[in-house]
């Protein structure tokens, strides 16, 4: 708690909030609509213009095939996204349903299923990802198994650890006693009580999905080229500093603020959560 009360969201949320959003809404149109703000296709190739330097014609210069860098951290938006908001819906789905599983189910079953848990957690989160992509293959929909897979131990404890307390509340023990069905107290009060927490987590497990994500795609593990995905163009820039800077700039500074965004949204929305929306 003294954390959240020392946080920058917490002594002035809404200037935080407010940024953090607007930086997401931007983020939100170069997904969706990146032709809004793309001035050209991402895989355009003009190698006269190759490693041109920042100018009216190209905002940050072009890369060493002559393709427009801000088109490319544009196009590249839908994909980090996509990559770190999918990995992380598959690890909240399998965490949680787990997790409630264990909350409910026979003591060794959920010994078994939490000794699991702790084994995962054990390793940090990137280098199990590392292991599973290894495991399966490169890719972008393998990454993001990868990453998910990561994330799910995190989610299964705090649904776990959530849902024992809503079965122990008031309206869970009347309900039992009014004689509803197993299926009724898990869909009307387990599952709607247990997902708030695991939710605002999962708001701030995209900043560390999209991080692990582009961290897959900077050592060729995550989309291949010519992908504009963010990280597998850090990869490729980093070749090209001193030429091109913008190359492996940009698409840093890319991840560095969307990332931050959704720290400070999710911080916000487990602090709203943790003091019932108290200011």
């Amino acid at each position: 708690m003294t954390m959240l009360n020392n946080s920058p969201v917490r002594r002035n949320p809404t200037v935080a909030v407010t940024a953090a959003g607007v930086v997401l809404l931007l983020a939100s149109l170069a997904a969706l609509w990146p032709s809004m703000l793309a001035p050209y296709a991402p895989d355009d190739i003009d190698l006269v213009r190759a490693l041109a330097p920042p100018g009216p014609e190209h905002w940050l210069g072009t890369d060493q095939l002559g393709r427009d860098v801000l088109s490319r951290v544009v196009h590249g938006t839908a994909t980090t996204l996509l990559a770190g908001l999918g990995s992380i819906a598959g690890a909240v789905t399998l965490g949680s349903s787990l997790g409630i599983f264990a909350a409910t189910a026979h003591l060794r079953v959920a010994g078994a299923i939490m000794r699991a848990t702790d084994v995962l957690l054990a390793f940090p989160g990137l280098l199990l990802a590392l292991l599973v992509v290894t495991a399966i293959g490169p890719g972008a929909i393998n990454s993001a198994v990868a990453i998910g897979s990561a994330a799910a131990p995190g989610f299964v404890r705090l649904a776990r650890s959530r849902a024992l307390v809503v079965g122990r509340s008031g309206y869970v023990q009347a309900a039992v006693a009014l004689g509803r069905s197993r299926g009724e107290i898990y869909l009307c009060h387990l599952v709607p009580n247990t997902l708030p927490p695991v939710l605002a987590l999962a708001t701030v497990n995209v900043g560390s999905a999209i991080i692990a994500g582009s961290s897959l795609g900077f050592l060729g593990l995550g989309p291949e080229p010519p992908s504009p995905e963010w990280g597998t163009m850090l990869a490729e820039g980093r070749d090209f500093l001193g030429a091109a800077p913008a190359m492996a700039v940009a698409p840093g500074v890319a991840v560095t603020l969307v990332v931050l965004s959704l720290t400070v949204v999710g911080g916000h929305l487990r602090y709203r959560f943790e003091t019932g929306g108290r200011t």
